[in-house]
């Protein structure tokens, strides 16, 4: 998918990122009902055609490797939840610390980005523990790799950040220096539309 163009209002996809899209995104809602049972693509597409600013934000999920799905849908607001769906954490968002001050800390061999300062930009928000515990009950994801998650508040102040994984059919969360960087370790995203 190509980069997309950018507007005064904010960003804004060609018609034929736009179908593209909505074609992966459609063939990755049907080859998955699992994860979404009792959901109708026509509802969801609807959705995003009401919501089409959102769209964007799905092409970044799509584009670094996120491969978005649809995940649930809360009845009191109509929006529908998509997390980053990839069999591993997302190609195109690793090798990155947790935070900006994580960062600025690194003395040398600083990484290009970081994962907040990324998932700000491309409009999504880092799955929380209890998020990321619900996508694994959809399947086995993070086998090989592992994903930032949101720390709280208490942990980050004293330098930490957590992120999870998945081995030896177990959820596990541990606990990194948030200046710290891997080749297998980014973040996945979710997005509310």
């Amino acid at each position: 998918m190509g980069k997309a163009k950018r507007t005064k209002n904010g960003h804004e996809l060609s018609a034929a990122q736009r179908e593209s899209l909505l074609a992966a995104l459609k063939s990755r809602f049907e080859h998955h009902m699992q994860r979404h049972p009792g959901l109708v693509w026509s509802n969801v597409l609807a959705r995003l055609e009401a919501h089409a600013a959102k769209l964007w934000s799905l092409n970044e999920m799509e584009r670094t490797g996120g491969e978005p799905d649809v995940v649930g849908h809360d009845k009191t607001t109509g929006e529908y939840f998509f997390f980053d769906c990839s069999p591993e954490t997302p190609k195109g968002r690793t090798s990155v610390c947790y935070d900006r001050e994580g960062l600025e800390s690194r003395k040398e061999h600083k990484p290009k980005n970081n994962a907040i300062d990324m998932a700000a930009a491309m409009g999504v928000e880092l799955l929380s523990e209890a998020q990321y515990r619900e996508l694994q009950r959809l399947g086995e994801f993070d086998t090989k790799t592992s994903s930032w998650v949101q720390t709280p508040d208490d942990i980050r102040k004293l330098g930490g950040a957590l992120f999870c994984d998945r081995r030896f059919g177990h959820v596990f969360v541990y606990h990194n220096g948030a200046q710290s960087y891997y080749a297998a370790r980014g973040f996945r995203g979710s997005l509310r539309v």
